[in-house]
């Protein structure tokens, strides 16, 4: 498997027939909801199996390495999918060609706020793969781990800090010489407190509630970062 969701499947577009690709692709969406429900350490291969609808040798020719394996490319290939949309979600939302203007910097993180949030009901496996990640990071082997930074988190932040960067060139922000901690600081004031209490969003807070605490975050982050 390689390190990142692009790697795993090019790979396997080289080395392995359509259909065969198309085989692993369907045992991976299966697994996933059972990583999902079980986590890393509590799903079984013949679980795993059972759920794809193969045997545990079929899934063994596919994915040599068993479970491991396969968590691996599950959770690199969503965590790919989820940074593309983070990706185009921040995007629209803060062209780096377009800065906001100043009245309008609340709103436009307030709605990129909203939109990275969102993402949680619309990949509710890929979340609940996070969860049991941050849960289990002692059971879960550290090339998985690594993986899933390099596929998901780590691309994103980079992204966000380039944005906040973005805003501090345009005269907006004041990140204090560290756009990497104002990216960090900006995530976890929006987002944190609602991931927690939902719990990655099994248990989804009311609208109002989410609303509060999120556009709350983005009020603190501009005390501590509006440009004076």
């Amino acid at each position: 498997m390689g390190s990142t969701n692009e790697s795993w499947v090019e790979e396997a577009r080289r080395t392995v027939s359509p259909r065969k690709l198309e085989k692993q692709m369907a045992m991976a969406g299966a697994a996933c909801a059972v990583f999902g429900r079980e986590g890393y350490a509590r799903a079984s291969v013949d679980a795993l199996a059972a759920e794809a609808g193969v045997s545990t040798r079929t899934l063994y020719n596919h994915f040599p390495g068993g479970k491991a394996q396969l968590f691996g490319a599950v959770v690199t290939w969503t965590s790919g999918e989820v940074k593309d949309a983070q990706l185009a979600r921040l995007h629209a939302v803060l062209d780096p060609e377009r800065p906001p203007r100043a009245q309008d910097l609340e709103r436009d993180l307030i709605a990129l706020a909203r939109a990275f949030l969102g993402l949680m009901a619309d990949y509710p496996h890929h979340f609940a793969l996070v969860r049991h990640i941050h849960a289990e990071a002692d059971h879960v082997p550290r090339d998985v781990l690594d993986a899933w930074r390099d596929a998901g988190p780590g691309p994103v932040g980079r992204a966000l800090a380039e944005a906040m960067q973005g805003l501090a060139d345009a005269g907006l922000l004041d990140v204090h010489g560290d756009a990497d901690l104002a990216a960090t600081h900006f995530t976890a004031l929006v987002s944190a407190t609602i991931v927690q209490q939902s719990h990655y969003g099994v248990l989804p807070l009311p609208k109002d509630e989410t609303e509060r605490l999120m556009k709350g975050g983005v009020a603190a982050f501009l005390r501590a970062y509006r440009a004076h």
